[in-house]
């Protein structure tokens, strides 16, 4: 069994940028930078509660990328540290683009963490957070971090 080493790591937030959350009938409290608390007991299963990208048009969209820039020659491992009312009431999906913006490939992760990759013709990633019958969440972080087995040599 080869020995696992950890590179880059990441952490994101949930800006006070609303533009990319669900918040029709949301109650938002933001506490923290690193603590934001959303109630909605109407929220449909299977909405976008909130979205993070990295590589935005920001003359339309006006948000700049919160996610950083990964490639795929890495393995890499996504922690969510939130809280909800429901065990796996919410859940990630990770979308991945080609240069052309057409989509190459998703997966969705319904664990609190994961190991990753993206497919090699990764241009840019979208991460969201996808309501899976939650009517309360409260966020904390993302992070991600690069992962390294025995195999691969360290820089």
């Amino acid at each position: 069994m080869s020995d696992v080493n950890y590179g880059q790591k990441w952490t994101i937030y949930w800006s006070d940028y609303m533009n990319d959350a669900y918040i029709y009938g949301s109650e938002v409290a933001f506490h923290a930078k690193d603590d934001v608390e959303i109630k909605n007991n109407l929220m449909p299963a299977g909405s976008v509660i909130k979205a993070w990208y990295s590589k935005t048009n920001y003359q339309s969209q006006r948000i700049e990328p919160t996610l950083p820039i990964i490639d795929g020659e890495g393995e890499y491992v996504l922690s969510i540290n939130m809280e909800s009312d429901i065990d796996d009431g919410v859940w990630v999906r990770l979308i991945f683009y080609d240069r052309y913006n057409e989509k190459i490939d998703q997966m969705i992760i319904r664990s609190r963490e994961a190991r990753f990759r993206c497919p090699m013709a990764t241009y840019s990633y979208c991460m969201q957070l996808i309501n899976g019958g939650s009517s309360y969440l409260r966020f904390h972080s993302a992070v991600i971090q690069e992962v390294f087995d025995g195999s691969e040599k360290n820089s």
